[in-house]
């Protein structure tokens, strides 16, 4: 595994509200965040769930227990 950082498609930066990227930031936990969190706060900013990663993504944030492989 890599410890560089991953590549930000700006498809999907370019849609991170500042409001999500507080929110994103606020509901993680020493640098990690649950996929069952990032996809709740994707659906609450009617955001795809991409969106919400690259927030995680650029905030240097780690998705853990991702089922869905969304993230």
């Amino acid at each position: 595994m890599s410890d560089s950082p991953k590549k930000i498609d700006p498809r999907w930066s370019g849609q991170i509200t500042p409001e999500l990227a507080e929110a994103v930031q606020a509901a993680a936990v020493d640098g990690r965040i649950t996929c069952p969190v990032l996809r709740k706060l994707a659906e609450s900013f009617g955001v795809a769930y991409k969106v919400a990663g690259t927030a995680a993504d650029q905030a240097g944030i780690k998705v853990k227990n991702c089922d869905l492989g969304c993230f």
